[in-house]
């Protein structure tokens, strides 16, 4: 897949040869032509590339679209090596860890009524596909038919280009665990409703469907499991499913269109009515392309390679897919919502398909850099789950789910606030901060695990059977301190205050100073023993100590000096790249894939393709060499990150992999959300133009940038001389210029002073 006008870039890399990717892009102009949907797709579980799936969708839409080459209920359902498509599936999918929820496919197939999705199943090749955000195109070789699709937030259009005979069919499959169809031939259509679903959902739940036919039926049957209903149009089974059949001609494609409601029937006929009613699919797909590139036009790069331009923007595409809204528009143009929570049909914004650990720490702060307005409905839609459900969700697919750690919804609420976000009841989700820092949840991924010990004695003890007790210790502070900043900005009480600034201390307690790191704790106030660093899991969550250990976003200073001042700091972080990928693994008795894909990168312990330790390349400006993240950060996105099926080093997860790319970038990454400062790095780009929803234009630009000029010896705002190493939301707002001198030898001497590093806890007069 190619952009229409990336021809003109290659055209004078001809004579090039191998040089041809390394051909500048002069500029962008239709940004959503740059992605490649298959970036993370040749996964599987023991080694991720992305474990991402070619999302044919809007930004935030509803409801996703994909070809699904794995077998129903697989959670890995697009992978890249696979060589047969099973259908077309409506998915609200955030990971193949979490899986899928409201499922169902479309699936045509000619010559006799295949129905199981192994008979129906099709070979296709790559060559034959077009992925793009906003349409998909495939050709399946066993019925000689073309596919495509092209999505709205909550419906999509299908054309289906059968050969000349009097044997096509359409297969719909409702998916198993309880699902309904009824066939219309009187108005050429398919209703029904899916429940196949991976938890955190009520026990009502239903995913309702249309399914518009642009012709009539010569034969339609439902059918259960294996097997074809004879006298019937209606079906409720565990597995039930239609299929139509029409005689077609050769470039007289079929016509499908489809919506969804998780409210009703109803519903699901008024967000056809209301997306698509008799648009063509011309104006559909035009449609969709449109509310890509309004988005991805706030970005705007200039200067790079043509596979820096294509990661680019397939990051981009990524980070603006999650959370997915879970809201519908009533009769009466309203947003109202099924709570997955309670059950209800209640007025109000939704949002579902997030794990807050991977994405408070840089998708979140993406959103309140360049996209407030979404992120506000997000808030709200945080309230209105926390009134429902009685707590914030910390993993939400699409209600609570019991998996991962921390109280990270605190940083989700406070960033926002503290970047500016008004317009809805603060006070409210401060009483939900507060509501889920003291107490345990439903569960023990939501509220506190652990939260009596954590209060009372300033850690999670190792030795009380609470698992990953020294990562849960180090997350509640970072979040006592996001409740901290908020607290002061509603100025509240003046004792509650000083409860979350000591709380944001407690990081300390975990601090070992004969290794230097974080070591879990027992409750009589003894490490834990015997200590491997280098161990996975058991204190840790999906890491080890020297990835763990960096985790004090609040106060990096605090930490410095605890590691014995700046000298040995460094030396610390040094020691990140310098060692082997050594491992023990015995917590989990054996090695997950995320173990496998540090050992294997060759950046010693950096574990990239998981999230506790990404920040870490930017510590060095809390230092006296804060040249060395700009080194990193430029090895990290080079080596890391392409636009391919391997494009990733791990789980993307979300929008966050691909929302630190973003940022790094762009030069500068939040390396603590609830304050409002960007810590700086090197930009990747000669020229990168923003346009944020709720600021000015800020051009950002490094015009002797290059593969070997990668280290910053200037910086400009506004044409004045900038010493520091981090730049302000704020100041980022007003616009202007932000202009780089890069050059191919550190500037040792820039930024490394304490009056230019960046906020810590322990420097706040």
């Amino acid at each position: 897949m190619k952009p229409k006008h990336l021809a003109v870039v290659l055209m004078a890399a001809t004579l090039a040869g191998p040089q041809a990717k390394a051909q500048k892009v002069l500029s962008v102009t239709d940004p959503v032509e740059w992605v490649n949907p298959l970036m993370g797709t040749q996964s599987k579980v023991s080694l991720s590339n992305g474990n991402t799936y070619p999302a044919i969708a809007v930004p935030w839409g509803m409801n996703f679209w994909m070809p699904q080459t794995g077998r129903n209920g697989d959670g890995w359902a697009y992978t890249y090596d696979a060589d047969k498509i099973r259908g077309f599936k409506q998915t609200h999918q955030p990971s193949p860890w979490m899986n899928d929820h409201g499922q169902f496919s479309l699936m045509p197939v000619t010559g006799s009524m295949k129905f199981d999705q192994e008979q129906r199943a099709s070979w296709f090749s790559h060559k034959a596909e077009t992925a793009k955000p906003y349409y998909y195109k495939v050709y399946l070789a066993d019925h000689d038919v073309t596919a495509e699709f092209t999505p709205t937030e909550r419906a999509a259009s299908f054309r289906f280009s059968y050969p000349t005979t009097d044997s096509s069919f359409l297969v719909l499959d409702a998916f198993d665990r309880g699902s309904y169809v009824k066939i219309i031939p009187s108005e050429r259509k398919i209703i029904g409703y899916s429940t196949r679903n991976s938890g955190g959902v009520t026990k009502d739940f239903k995913n309702w469907f249309v399914v518009q036919f642009d012709r009539p039926f010569t034969v339609a049957h439902a059918w259960r499991g294996q097997n074809l209903a004879k006298d019937t149009l209606e079906i409720n089974a565990h597995h039930a499913g239609a299929i139509v059949g029409f005689k077609t001609v050769k470039n007289a494609p079929v016509l499908v269109q489809v919506a969804s409601s998780f409210i009703s029937l109803e519903q699901a006929q008024r967000n056809l009515s209301t997306e698509i009613g008799k648009a063509s699919f011309e104006t559909v797909m035009a449609s969709a392309k449109q509310a890509w590139n309004k988005q991805m036009n706030r970005l705007l790069v200039e200067g790079g390679t043509v596979d820096q331009t294509r990661t680019f923007y397939s990051c981009l595409y990524r980070t603006l897919q999650f959370p997915q809204r879970m809201y519908e528009i009533d009769a009466n143009g309203k947003p109202v919502h099924y709570s997955p929570y309670n059950g209800k049909i209640l007025p109000g914004y939704m949002f579902s398909g997030t794990g807050f650990w991977d994405t408070f720490r840089a998708l979140y702060p993406f959103l309140n850099l360049m996209y407030p307005a979404i992120n506000k409905e997000m808030q709200e839609g945080l309230l209105n789950a926390y009134k429902e459900g009685g707590f914030l969700p910390e993993w939400s697919a699409p209600g609570f789910r019991n998996i991962m750690i921390g109280n990270n919804s605190a940083s989700v609420v406070s960033d926002a606030y503290m970047k500016g976000l008004r317009g809805y009841d603060i006070e409210k989700l401060y009483e939900a901060l507060q509501n889920g820092a003291n107490n345990e949840g439903p569960m023990t991924a939501v509220g506190r695990k652990g939260v009596q010990y954590y209060n009372e004695l300033g850690y999670v003890p190792y030795d009380v059977k609470i698992n990953e007790n020294a990562a849960r210790t180090l997350e509640y502070a970072y979040d006592d301190f996001t409740i901290w900043q908020l607290a002061k900005a509603l100025k509240r009480p003046q004792a509650e205050i000083d409860l979350y600034k000591k709380r944001a201390m407690n990081y300390k307690n975990l601090f070992d100073p004969e290794s230097k790191l974080m070591r879990g704790k027992n409750k009589d106030g003894k490490f834990q023993s015997p200590f491997n660093p280098f161990k996975w899991g058991d204190a840790f969550t999906e890491g080890n100590s020297w990835h763990y250990s960096w985790s004090v976003f609040q106060d990096i200073e605090g930490l410095k000096q605890l590691m014995g001042g700046d000298k040995s700091f460094i030396g610390m972080l040094d020691s990140v790249f310098n060692m082997p990928p050594v491992f023990d693994d015995s917590y989990y008795g054996g090695t997950i894939h995320e173990i496998r894909e540090m050992q294997i990168m060759n950046m010693g312990q950096y574990a990239h393709g998981n999230q506790p330790i990404q920040h870490m390349i930017y510590l060095y400006n809390y230092t006296s060499a804060p040249w060395k993240t700009q080194y990193w950060v430029r090895e990290a996105m080079n080596k890391l990150y392409n636009p391919n099926p391997d494009g990733y080093c791990g789980d993307e997860d979300n929008g966050q992999t691909s929302a630190w790319y973003v940022f790094s970038a762009m030069g500068f990454y939040p390396v603590c959300p609830g304050t409002t400062q960007y810590v700086l790095g090197a930009p990747l780009f000669p020229k990168i133009t923003l346009q944020p929803e709720a600021g000015k234009k800020l051009v950002i630009e490094a015009p002797g940038n290059s593969d070997k000029a990668i280290y910053v010896q200037d910086l400009k705002l506004n044409g004045a001389t900038y010493t520091k190493n981090w730049l302000d939301h704020f100041e980022l707002m007003k616009g202007g210029n932000l202009r780089f001198q890069m050059g191919a030898s550190p500037k040792k001497d820039r930024g490394a002073v304490q009056s230019a590093w960046p906020y810590s806890m322990s420097l706040d007069k």
